[in-house]
């Protein structure tokens, strides 16, 4: 949404600068056009939270100058902000925390995910300790640990959870599948969780980039009684630049369905499925891999994503919307069912319990690459390789 309007602020800085464009040289046009821009945008976005509609349904969004910095500062004055792991999620969140000036620590293990934190800049005895020091040092303990490891560690971190705390996730698996991970939060501590739509690294580049993820956020248990409004200033402060309201119930299921189906495994089987047959009837790798997946990423999504498929089709040729119009029904019947038996796995727990299983699996490493080479290594991948280098950006870099 902030994304949206920055475009939209840049096409209308840009209308406001071109008299000017004459005598400045592009360089100077460039930065004049991006600083009206980005006073344009911040002004809109002193409008504050609101309710929008979605489709017909009524939500409240909440955004980036809801907190402005100093509100966040003001927030967190008194607290130890201890990110546990330094993983995509752990290392994205605790940079932006620390870009905005809040007081943060890292608890991670010695190897090279602890390396690549010095590298960083954190710094040992400072503010980056051991797991179980920075669970005793933090006043909110913010849980980004693996799944897997989360369940391994409670025992060990649960005595440092003392009363007037506050326990932070970004996923709520581990709360929710408590028969399963026996991870049971203290009575007298606030649960809160804050869940960016993207991978760490795009949490991170996009904060740098001055745009923002879109997150949601839950509050599980408040002791505080100011849980929802430290969930929300947390949220600005790892990088996100509007959040909507849910629960952990809610976004565990909704994010598990997401990852096995359109977001991950099913646009891999899909992909993979295309390539196939593209490839028995004929077509030269570079070709199926181009109908399948290259024009799909370079140049058919970012329109959906710019504004809905409906505009993506108005893009396209007359021969190309009628397809698309006459076989997305048929796809959506033969997909559905397997849709609805992923949403039925996830609740009853069996997807929980596979996942625990396999990533807890002394070789659960050795294991995950052989999956991941099986994929890159297979002759779609293989191609794309070769086609992405074929991108003109990318021509200096061969």
């Amino acid at each position: 949404m902030a994304s949206r309007a920055f475009n939209l602020a840049l096409r209308t800085a840009s209308r406001s600068v071109r008299p000017a464009l004459r005598p400045m040289t592009a360089m100077a046009a460039a930065h004049s056009v991006r600083a009206t821009a980005v006073k344009s945008i911040m002004t809109h976005q002193t409008r504050g939270l609101k309710t929008l509609n979605f489709g017909g349904t009524q939500e409240t969004v909440y955004e980036r100058s809801d907190v402005p910095n100093q509100k966040l500062l003001e927030t967190f004055k008194n607290d130890t902000i201890a990110v546990l792991g330094y993983g995509p999620q752990g290392r994205g969140q605790a940079l932006n925390l620390r870009d905005n000036g809040v007081n943060v620590i890292i608890g991670q293990r010695e190897g090279k995910t602890y390396d690549k934190a010095v590298e960083e800049g954190w710094v040992p005895g400072k503010n980056l300790f051991p797991m179980l020091e920075a669970v005793e040092k933090g006043t909110v303990v913010m849980n980004l640990l693996s799944d897997a490891f989360q369940k391994q560690f409670w025992p060990e971190m649960l005595p440092y959870l003392t009363s007037g705390k506050t326990l932070y996730f970004s996923h709520g698996f581990s709360v929710v599948y408590k028969d399963q991970t026996n991870i049971i939060p203290p009575k007298d501590i606030d649960v809160i969780l804050v869940a960016p739509k993207g991978s760490g690294f795009t949490v991170r580049r996009l904060f740098q980039e001055g745009r923002g993820i879109n997150s949601s956020f839950a509050v599980y248990q408040d002791v505080s009684g100011r849980a929802k409004e430290r969930t929300i200033a947390l949220g600005v402060g790892i990088g996100s630049g509007y959040m909507y309201e849910t629960t952990f119930k809610k976004e565990v299921y909704s994010d598990l369905v997401g990852e096995r189906g359109i977001l991950m495994g099913a646009i891999q089987g899909l992909f993979q499925a295309q390539y196939e047959v593209l490839r028995a009837n004929g077509h030269s790798p570079s070709e199926a891999f181009n109908e399948t997946v290259e024009e799909a990423t370079q140049s058919l999504y970012p329109l959906i994503g710019e504004r809905g498929m409906d505009w993506m089709y108005s893009n396209c040729s007359t021969t190309a919307q009628r397809g698309a119009l006459d076989w997305w029904k048929p796809f959506h019947a033969a997909s559905k069912p397997v849709f609805e038996e992923l949403y039925r796995k996830v609740k009853d727990g069996s997807e929980t319990a596979r996942s625990l299983d396999r990533n807890s699996q002394p070789d659960y490493r050795e294991k995950l690459e052989e999956e991941l080479k099986e994929i890159r290594e297979s002759e779609l991948w293989r191609s794309g390789k070769t086609v992405r280098q074929l991108r003109p950006e990318n021509l200096d870099k061969n």
